[in-house]
């Protein structure tokens, strides 16, 4: 930890002597990527995965919150110097002072041409098919939600890029969405496009991002045929880094266990 406060401080006074929005995006990575390690003991593994200099597109599980994004983002940023794109709900840009945020961190509302020309300029992209949706609805059995949903794919071939699957070991166990009402819940999200259901939680659970490996471009498939090919293999992270159902109580023990809990998982 002394040798990661030392960091900080020298990628920190180097930023400030460049423009403030990269000012600005170090002084929160660094905020994010401390919480991360103090509050979850947060992690990343299959780094190696990641495409070195090249446009990507990281498909990822959407928990309650979408906190592990966050960290996965800050440490990127702070170790490779490169900015994760993210694409956000369209409500929250209707949020007081998000704007600002917004610019700063590259946070779109995401259409299809939008996405693909980030990539086309190289960049880094997250998209998460499942959203908000998936978010208030999804449960500690950590199922997709992705519905009939294929911009995704549209876009990873339209810029034809790689497509690697992110998930976060126990982050339905850090944030959950109350289990009750979830019928009334469903039907107001329906009608508003806004998420309603009430969240709870913020346990300091062990958390692992878990890089899965690329998935090459291929001309050849359709988005439906990628979209699965996708699927099944963010599922297969979930199935074999998650205890299935999700448990808080195993969780939390993960943070003083040396050696990994190994999953219990069930047919998802």
């Amino acid at each position: 930890m002394v040798n990661d406060r030392k960091y900080y401080r020298v990628k920190l006074r180097n930023a400030y002597g460049t423009d403030w929005r990269n000012a600005a995006r170090y002084t929160v990575a660094a905020v994010w990527d401390a919480h991360g390690w103090i509050w979850h003991g947060y992690e990343v593994v299959g780094l190696e995965n990641i495409p070195q200099d090249k446009p990507v597109l990281f498909v990822y599980y959407h928990g309650a919150l979408p906190v592990d994004l966050y960290y996965f983002i800050a440490k990127i940023f702070l170790f490779n110097s490169r900015l994760v794109h993210t694409v956000a709900d369209r409500f929250l840009f209707n949020i007081p002072g998000w704007s600002i945020l917004t610019d700063v961190m590259r946070v779109i509302p995401g259409t299809v041409q939008t996405c693909s020309t980030i990539l086309k300029e190289g960049n880094m992209l997250a998209i998460s098919p499942g959203g908000v949706y998936e978010a208030q609805f999804g449960d500690s059995y950590y199922q997709l939600m992705w519905k009939n949903r294929v911009g995704f794919a549209k876009v990873a071939l339209d810029a034809k890029v790689s497509v690697v699957p992110l998930f976060t070991k126990n982050i339905r166990e850090a944030f959950r969405t109350v289990s009750c009402g979830r019928r009334m819940w469903s039907r107001i999200y329906a009608k508003t496009k806004l998420p309603m259901a009430p969240v709870y939680g913020g346990f300091p659970v062990k958390m692992i991002t878990y890089v899965g490996e690329p998935i090459p471009y291929d001309g050849s498939l359709t988005p439906e045929e990628l979209k699965l090919k996708v699927a099944n293999a963010l599922g297969d992270l979930i199935k074999k880094h998650q205890r299935i159902p999700g448990n808080i109580t195993w969780a939390l023990l993960e943070r003083i266990r040396k050696k990994e809990v190994p999953p219990e998982s069930k047919e998802l």
